[in-house]
């Protein structure tokens, strides 16, 4: 076995994702899931080796590769699917556009042949339980999800360590090759840009809308003009948007037990079934699925048919969510908002501001999801948007905030209530914890992603009714004091199913 690379992580040599220009396209990433931290970000950090090799070396002198995956990946990794990804990753397949129906097949080849196709071109030796080690007593210490890869060319040995910092964010240590990266976003341009109105606390962003009279959606445009043209950028939303509709639709129509070994049943088509009073029938799920987006837009004229009572809205919010969330644990395409495993609150708030206030135009969409863009960049920047680092505040808390903003900008909310917002809904989720059972993305973290998009309603309402010149407590210093929170927080609460709830599950349920 090769020796591994364990460098010291407190180095210089590290490139921080720290108080950059954040694209809304690289906060809402098209991925599949459960995990954007242990999904999404290894399997682009396995697709960026393979790229990385292919440029310095050749795929063709790789005589064989080791992965060696550590803390909170190396965990919760079997349950979260890292394993999964790595493996999608190293062949080459795109997580935006690979086949999900096929994934299974494609890694249980892997483990039968003992042998992988690198990027799709060259095939080697690997054997599933010999190159892929989960390393569950051992951590780097820049971040808890760190993956290194071995990788043996015909006259070298080169280690490439790898770090996903929460949303499908991936950082990398630099290295003898001489590449040095920070974020790593696919077909992107380069995220340190200069852009006409950058902020990375609430008072630079209260500043440019003040002094250009824009709303928060319009600041994040101008400055996502810096990268993309006005078609690419609307095209862009649309399909975020798109993406996130289709996940709900899906999760509705489909029935069965999810993956993993806790027997969890879907609820989200039993539940839609019931609100719209008709029979939830496998074989017609199945075929309404599959059906065309007339379709979809008539199974939402229904919803909206329905009425206005609060019973009934409340069911549906849930419903949106637990849609999303059950396809995210079942390996299907999400968009991570800003994580996979908090990705059904955004889409679920929205779902509600377009079926029951009115707010479902092309224009209203995107408003929404800029302004939600806004409050992510905060956080990221100012604390972390992963579960490993500070517990389920950092996604569930973060979705949560930045649903809650959106709303109130929709809603006609000024841009110190949007911020006020996203303020209340994270202060009531300061403290949460990550305590998946099993490792698998579902208990709770289901649920939960129903609460946070509860919450984000109720927080958007209470700003809207409120003046925010009274308010004491600001949108910095719940960032500031959630970033202290995740710091105090034991570790055994921060992904690595070592506490909470993942503890009162007798073992050998699932496999961590």
């Amino acid at each position: 076995m090769p020796q591994l690379l364990i460098s010291n992580v407190n180095s210089p040599t590290f490139v921080l994702a720290m108080e950059k220009f954040i694209s809304v396209f690289d906060m809402f990433k098209i991925g599949v899931g459960p995990s954007s931290s242990h999904t999404l970000g290894p399997w682009l950090a396995a697709k960026h080796l393979m790229k990385r090799v292919s440029d310095l070396s050749g795929i063709k002198n790789i005589n064989a590769l080791h992965v060696y995956l550590y803390g909170s990946l190396a965990k919760t990794g079997k349950g979260h699917g890292t394993d999964t990804a790595i493996l999608m990753g190293l062949q080459g397949e795109d997580p935006v556009t690979t086949d999900t129906r096929l994934i299974a097949q494609k890694v249980q080849n892997i483990k039968d042949t003992h042998h992988i196709l690198l990027d799709g071109v060259h095939e080697i030796d690997f054997n599933y339980n010999d190159h892929l080690v989960f390393l569950k007593d051992k951590s780097l210490p820049y971040h808890p999800n760190a993956m290194q890869f071995v990788v043996e060319l015909k006259d070298t040995v080169k280690t490439y360590t790898y770090y996903s910092v929460g949303g499908g964010f991936i950082e990398t240590e630099a290295s003898e090759d001489g590449l040095e990266l920070g974020n790593i976003i696919e077909d992107k341009k380069e995220t340190n840009v200069e852009v006409p109105f950058n902020f990375f606390h609430t008072e630079d962003l209260i500043h440019w809308c003040i002094k250009t009279g824009l709303p928060i959606s319009d600041i994040v445009r101008e400055n996502e003009k810096q990268l993309h043209t006005e078609q690419a950028l609307e095209e862009g939303l649309d399909r975020l948007w798109k993406t996130m509709l289709d996940c709900i639709y899906k999760g509705v129509h489909a029935n069965g037990i999810l993956p993993g070994g806790l027997q969890v049943r879907r609820r989200a088509a039993d539940l839609s079934a019931r609100l719209l009073k008709q029979d939830n029938d496998v074989d017609k799920a199945a075929k309404l699925a599959n059906e065309d987006a007339q379709t979809m837009e008539a199974w939402m004229q229904q919803i909206q048919s329905g009425g206005g009572d609060f019973s009934y809205i409340l069911d549906w919010v849930s419903c949106f969510a637990l849609a999303v969330n059950e396809e995210n644990a079942s390996f299907g395409r999400v968009v991570t908002a800003p994580t996979n495993g908090a990705a059904g609150v955004i889409p679920a708030v929205l779902m509600y501001a377009i079926n029951f206030c009115n707010k479902g135009s092309q224009q209203d969409i995107h408003k929404f999801l800029l302004t939600a863009n806004a409050i992510g960049i905060l956080f990221k920047n100012g604390a972390t948007i992963s579960a490993a680092m500070g517990g389920c505040q950092a996604e569930i808390g973060v979705s949560s905030a930045m649903a809650a903003a959106g709303l109130t900008e929709l809603l006609g909310g000024n841009q110190r209530q949007v911020l006020m917002a996203g303020e209340i809904a994270m202060e009531h989720h300061l403290g949460l914890t990550c305590d998946p059972v099993g490792g698998l993305v579902q208990i709770p973290c289901i649920e939960r992603n129903t609460m946070g998009a509860i919450k984000a309603i109720t927080a958007a309402q209470l700003a809207l009714q409120s003046k925010p010149e009274y308010a004491l407590v600001s949108l910095d210093k719940v960032i500031h004091t959630m970033w202290q929170t995740a710091l105090d927080m034991n570790v055994k609460y921060k992904e690595t199913a070592d506490g909470g709830l993942a503890m009162q599950i007798p073992i050998g349920l699932a496999e961590c």
